[in-house]
């Protein structure tokens, strides 16, 4: 936890596939100023425990228990939440576990289901995770997913965190982001009022079609679409991106005045 202020909001940031919480590096000073700030290291990443230390096979909502029991240790009931990639789906299982602890959400190159290409990608993947070096199918995603020159400090970034993941970790959240279509179904059948905002770019070209079909089905879904921005735009348009999320989040919980009759 970054600081704790009893006036400000607290803000939990979940991070993508292969990352940490220094994916966030471009958030923090803007976020601080406005909320209090916890950054959340998944499972197999970082100094969290390795997805292969669980007692039973490792799944999304193990990882989303994992999130609330920081929340637990931390004694926070509540918060809002901000995802990137992985980290959404994470979040979309969160809707479904424990609703009454989500404010807000905030989500960045969210995933909700795969295009042609990208369920062909996934489907090459698993086909040859078992003999080939996991990096090297990383590394194929990552220029696949984000392909442009200027998709290239987000991608770097992403594939040099990566390297310091272990081989059993990768392939436990492999096995999960298969699953991603399902999670997102899953956490539309639970009644609940609880606004999002998805922002992604309008280069994210693996996701960003399905997302926009998916959301037309939440009526709590609100978008925003940064221009020539590829999938990690937290990253590649930070300040654009830090703009509308602190907008959206500082937002949530105010009540609109009433109009006047005259």
């Amino acid at each position: 936890m970054h600081q704790q202020k009893p006036y400000f909001k607290d803000i939990v940031l979940i991070h993508g596939l292969g990352g940490n919480s220094s994916i966030f590096k471009y958030q923090l000073d803007s976020f601080k100023q406005h909320f209090n700030v916890i950054t959340i290291e998944l499972p197999g990443h970082g100094t969290s425990p390795n997805t292969d230390s669980y007692q039973e096979p490792f799944t999304i909502q193990i990882a989303a228990q994992e999130v609330l029991k920081t929340l637990d240790h931390l004694k926070i009931k509540e918060a809002h939440f901000v995802g990137v990639s992985l980290g959404t789906i994470v979040i979309h299982q969160l809707l479904t576990d424990a609703p009454k602890r989500v404010k807000s959400v905030v989500m960045a190159g969210a995933l909700t289901r795969f295009n042609p290409l990208s369920r062909s990608l996934l489907t090459l993947g698993n086909a040859v995770k078992s003999f080939t070096p996991h990096l090297w199918i990383y590394k194929l995603f990552a220029h696949i997913m984000m392909p442009k020159k200027n998709h290239k400090r987000s991608r770097d970034i992403f594939i040099r965190e990566a390297t310091k993941m272990k081989r059993s970790d990768f392939l436990g959240w492999y096995n999960i982001v298969a699953k991603v279509e399902s999670i997102y179904k899953g956490s539309l059948k639970i009644p609940n009022t609880i606004e999002k905002l998805y922002v992604s770019g309008s280069e994210d070209h693996l996701f960003l079609k399905p997302l926009l079909e998916d959301l037309k089905k939440d009526l709590y879904a609100k978008k925003f679409v940064i221009n020539h921005c590829g999938h990690v735009c937290n990253i590649e348009k930070h300040r654009e991106f830090n703009d509308v999320s602190i907008d959206f989040l500082q937002k949530q919980g105010k009540v609109e005045a009433i109009p006047k009759s005259s």
